[in-house]
């Protein structure tokens, strides 16, 4: 699911004053920097819109204000105070810098868009080895120099070597942050040279909060929806609301509720809905199927633990059990993990999805029969 268009609704990361709910990771990124040791590499890991990026370019405003500032101010006794907060003003030079992309001793690797306006398939080779001979260069004031991967797993493997010259032999007063929600597509060589963070996923109400700065015409009750639906991810959040999620799992579970029954008239109207030609009727494929194997998902550890999580939708906990109870915990298993395998490399042309949304339902219908 593309989070582009909700992405817009939030302050990029660089332009980004406020990280709300990741007080603990700040607080360690913090007491590594008053330790006096800050480790050189660092790997911030968690799921996608919680805030890794935002985290990464605020410690690099961070720092480079104390350079900018000298340090911080003086005690009582002209000691200077250790700072207790990542937090730079909207005025702050700094923060001004980075807004408009004035930070030369800043450089940023992720994927752009090609000329024909696509995603890089991953961020290439040659844009690492700038990053990594702008690392051993002097920085322009004498200060810091900083490279922020967003994200880390786009790293192809030439890419991903190329990194490793840093890792290996780093320069002083330099810092790489590497941002990433799959940390297992990365080398097992740059894990090991890394210092570690995990970002957790927001509360419920700090996605709430959030929503309710965002998005402020939300009716409470999609707003409860989108908070429990996106587990603590408030780019999640907002890309559903975007593409009409809550009202895409209305459609799915309205279908499941009739389980074993298919109404064919039903089904067909909300397969064409998913599936019709078009960028946003492409969008809605996608999220479909992402909303599909996370119910699923759920229902299986439920089932495996006897504890149904909290619903998203009235009466989904009674669905759940039912449908467990006609299909069976290892039947459910199988059609899920053979599901994930097909809709991952489906052709997502048009009468494909369509087929693809028929397909899944029909093999639930005779699973719960």
């Amino acid at each position: 699911m593309s989070e582009t268009d909700a992405a817009a609704l939030i302050p990029p990361p660089e332009a980004n004053a406020e990280l709300l709910g990741q007080e603990d990771a700040e607080k360690v990124l913090l007491q590594a920097f008053n330790s006096g040791r800050l480790p050189h590499a660092w790997l911030l890991t968690g799921a996608q819109g919680i805030g890794k990026a935002t985290l990464a370019h605020r410690f690099a405003r961070f720092l480079f204000a104390q350079d900018a500032d000298g340090g911080g101010g003086g005690g009582l006794f002209g000691e200077a105070l250790p700072p207790t907060s990542l937090h730079l003003e909207e005025d702050h030079p700094v923060f001004k810098r980075s807004v408009s992309g004035g930070l030369s001793d800043l450089v940023l690797l992720k994927k752009s868009l090609t000329d024909k306006g696509r995603p890089e398939a991953s961020i290439p080779v040659n844009k690492v080895r700038k990053a990594v001979e702008f690392m051993n260069k002097t920085a322009s004031d004498g200060g810091w120099r900083i490279v922020i991967v967003d994200g880390a797993e786009d790293l192809n493997a030439n890419s991903a070597n190329a990194l490793l010259k840093e890792l290996e032999e780093p320069s002083d007063k330099t810092l790489l942050l590497l941002v990433s929600h799959a940390p297992g597509r990365l080398l097992p060589t740059i894990h090991s040279r890394c210092c570690h963070l995990a970002l957790r996923p927001l509360s419920e109400g700090g996605v709430l909060q959030l929503l309710a700065r965002f998005s402020p015409d939300l009716e409470s009750a999609e707003a409860q929806a989108l908070a429990r639906l996106s587990e603590g991810s408030i780019g999640r959040a907002l890309a559903l609301r975007e593409v009409g999620g809550i009202e895409l799992l209305q459609g799915m579970t309205a279908l499941l509720q009739n389980l074993p029954r298919l109404e064919g008239g039903q089904l067909h109207a909300f397969a064409d809905l998913v599936s019709a030609g078009g960028a946003k009727q492409g969008r809605s494929f996608e999220t479909l199927v992402e909303l599909l194997l996370w119910w699923l998902a759920r229902m299986l550890r439920g089932g495996a633990s006897g504890k149904f999580p909290d619903p998203v939708l009235e009466g989904e906990a009674e669905l759940m059990q039912r449908l467990l109870k006609h299909g069976g915990q290892q039947g459910w298993m199988e059609l899920w993990e053979k599901w994930s395998r097909q809709l991952a490399r489906a052709d997502v042309t048009a009468p494909n999805r369509k087929q693809m949304v028929l397909g899944v339902f029909y093999d639930m219908a005779r699973l719960s029969a």
